[in-house]
């Protein structure tokens, strides 16, 4: 049971954004191309934010001794690492979809690159949960002394049986967490997509503030009560994510964002539209029949 509930885990993980990506191209008639530019996007985004992390941020927090100390140092911690990954995606988000992805004008198509964009990180660590449940199934039973150096059999060994002994249920909350996460991802692209529409700083400076507070609040409660209170936060985040959406769905005329661009007309449409019923008279009508 534990077995297949890990392995359900990682292949939960890739196929809950596959499944987003089909209901909202089937609901709106959209193309994957979307899918995929929100994906890159994301990809992109860790190439600057993995790298400022690890030389800057968690040498600074590490140092102070943040996390260790606890309390408002903890907090302060967690908010630094939640501004960080805010301003990295939300930048990365925001320079895609107003220079490369012209696409996204209206919410359906906003909607299509946000789960591209929490699609491509649940579906990378899917693969990585994946890659670690054949690696568990390859090392269960084995004797690690034989099969490892000895520095690292007892970590090893301690991981393990972390792995095989956690209730089934558990295991299953990495896929349950990506799903809450792509929620929030979704109610970011619309953030910027306000930002991109109607200019100024002050959608995208909300959209950095939700993902700082979405981060931040996971690893407090994370740390403070627990797995099961953290993956609390994150179902209480996709509920107010989805309150977003359906705000900022509100906000413009209705059906306004939910519909395709008109197409524009040819000149000769162009001419067709301009006539207007004082052009049309019984002369002209009479004579159309023999020409």
């Amino acid at each position: 049971m534990l077995a297949a509930a890990h392995l359900l885990n990682g292949l939960l993980m890739i196929a809950l954004p596959l499944v987003l990506g089909v209901v909202l191209a089937r609901r709106w008639r959209l193309g994957w191309g979307l899918f995929g530019m929100g994906a890159a996007t994301f990809v992109a985004s860790q190439i600057f934010h993995i790298p400022f992390n690890y030389l800057v941020l968690t040498p600074f927090v590490t140092e102070r001794g943040m996390f260790a100390a606890g309390g408002w140092a903890f907090i302060t911690a967690a908010l630094l690492y939640g501004l960080s990954a805010g301003v990295f995606e939300e930048m990365a988000r925001f320079v895609v979809m107003r220079r490369w992805a012209l696409d996204t004008r209206n919410l359906p198509n906003a909607l299509m690159f946000g789960a591209g964009h929490g699609g491509g990180e649940a579906i990378i660590l899917g693969g990585f949960v994946l890659y670690a449940f054949f690696q568990a199934v390859a090392l269960r039973g084995v004797d690690l002394v034989k099969t490892l150096p000895l520095e690292q059999v007892d970590v090893v060994a301690a991981q393990m049986a972390l792995y095989w002994n956690m209730p089934w249920y558990k295991a299953l909350l990495g896929a349950g967490e990506r799903a809450g996460a792509i929620c929030f991802h979704l109610s970011a692209s619309a953030l910027v997509l306000q930002s991109v529409r109607r200019g100024g700083w002050g959608w995208l400076a909300g959209a950095v503030a939700w993902h700082t507070l979405f981060n931040a609040a996971t690893l407090i409660v994370l740390d403070r009560w627990g797995v099961y209170a953290a993956e609390g936060i994150v179902v209480i985040g996709a509920g107010i994510s989805l309150l977003i959406i359906f705000a900022i769905k509100n906000m413009d005329a209705p059906g306004e964002d939910l519909e395709e661009d008109p197409p524009s007309l040819s000149p000769a449409d162009s001419r067709l539209r301009r006539i207007n019923d004082e052009e049309i008279s019984d002369d002209s009508l009479e004579d159309s029949r023999y020409t």
